[in-house]
């Protein structure tokens, strides 16, 4: 066993060994990041230090580590795709990288991912790029701690700012992305994490995937993203304790949910937008845990959604609770507080002896007139709707909550 042991030392000391430092810029022993990367061997560490480099595009093509002192600037001079990953196990921190090209066939972006695995970006700034940062074909890679910004004078030409297609096992944190047309892009992404990212202003959606199973999003802030968040034929995706905020628009939603199965919303925040969920052919969803603040609506329901369940959820301040375009009667809704109900609770159990009913008349007159929104509280709607609550006639009869909770709920 002992000179097993040894014979694996013998075999990993060349690798230890011969593992460098080459130093890239003025005064140190190479003058670009090019140079240095034809010289590197697997395993070395090719460290940049301040300076802008503006060397077209370079290709990582071995497995080293890229580390920036003081915020190297690797400028794409508007021309050129500014540097491509292409060997597994690199790791790519500490600069900045700013001004790609743009391309009408290709996607052109400040850091691309391609046919790899174990990449490591961490810790850089990429600004009016294209597209910021792209993988493609690769698995097993982190991106974290990065800000990436979309540019501010060529808006129309921005593509995603964080951009994974045909992935598997990637974790996306603790970034920051900015006017990109997307801010985080997945399709065909599966089994991935989602966390701790800030992404807002961005022109279209904040979040945006499409056929990408058993992913995970939590504790991420989108903010004043043009259209929300849009997330698509995917199922068992679970999403917790973010914050969707601020969308507003007649195609902008919090989270907009289309062909989605088996998947889980707990414990997240929807204030002030316009819509703060809209559901369309999606099943066996839970919504449990979450809050609706000041939204418009705070619900939108299409009567394709079936086997949904809405448990313990908070619904405060919003215009209209719920809105459906039919009965929604195979979803189920228990045991949420709505502080439009108004009920009693003798037995002081904390649960309405009275059931309520989320769809109001008036919400189903905005539905199908949307001109008379104008009406919104005024002492006719009022009358309307507390009319129709107690000899229900027009409303959804089988859409009701039997278990309102009496006070807000504690999340």
């Amino acid at each position: 066993m002992c000179r097993l042991f040894q014979h694996v030392l013998l075999c990993l000391a060349p690798v230890a060994l011969t593992a460098a430092d080459l130093h890239v810029g003025s005064g140190q022993t190479f003058g670009t990041v090019r140079a240095a990367l034809a010289a590197a061997t697997a395993g070395d560490t090719v460290i940049v230090h301040a300076g802008v480099y503006r060397e077209g595009s370079l290709v990582v093509d071995k497995s080293v580590t890229l580390t920036g002192l003081d915020r190297p600037h690797l400028d794409g001079e508007g021309r050129h795709e500014v540097l491509t990953i292409a060997a597994p196990h690199v790791t790519v921190r500490g600069f900045d990288i700013a001004h790609s090209g743009n391309g009408t066939l290709t996607d052109v972006a400040g850091i691309k991912i391609a046919n790899t695995h174990h990449a490591v970006i961490e810790r850089n700034r990429v600004e009016d790029c294209s597209f910021g940062i792209y993988l493609s074909k690769s698995h097993d890679s982190v991106i974290r701690h990065n800000e990436v910004r979309g540019s501010q004078t060529r808006a129309e030409s921005n593509g995603n700012g964080i951009h994974a297609w045909s992935c598997e096992r990637i974790e996306i944190s603790d970034n920051r992305v900015v006017t990109h047309r997307d801010g985080i892009y997945l399709e065909f992404a599966t089994d991935s994490a989602t966390t701790r990212n800030t992404v807002e202003d961005n022109l279209r959606y904040g979040l945006h995937f499409m056929f990408s199973h058993r992913n995970r999003y939590r504790e991420n802030t989108f903010l004043r993203n043009g259209a929300g968040v849009a997330v698509m034929y995917s199922r068992e995706v679970h999403m917790e304790s973010n914050h969707f905020a601020h969308s507003w628009g007649a195609a902008a939603y919090g989270l907009l949910l289309k062909d989605m199965s088996d998947s889980r919303i707990v414990g997240n925040t929807f204030d002030h937008n316009s819509t703060a969920v809209t559901m369309q052919n999606s099943n066996r969803m839970v919504f449990e845990r979450n809050e609706f603040r000041a939204n418009g609506w705070a619900l939108q329901v299409q009567s394709s959604c079936n086997d949904n369940a809405f448990t313990g959820n908070n619904f405060l301040g919003n215009s209209f609770d719920l809105a459906t375009n039919g009965q929604l009667e195979l979803n189920r809704f228990e045991g949420n507080y709505w502080d439009k109900a108004e009920s009693y609770d003798l037995n002081r159990d904390g649960v309405a002896d009275t059931p309520y009913r989320p769809v109001s008349l008036f919400a189903m007159l905005v539905e199908r007139m949307p001109s008379s929104l104008l009406l919104l509280r005024s002492p006719l709607v009022h009358f309307l709707d507390r009319a129709e609550r107690i000899i229900p006639s027009l409303t959804p009869d089988r859409l009701i909550d039997l278990k309102p909770a009496m006070r807000p709920l504690s999340l």
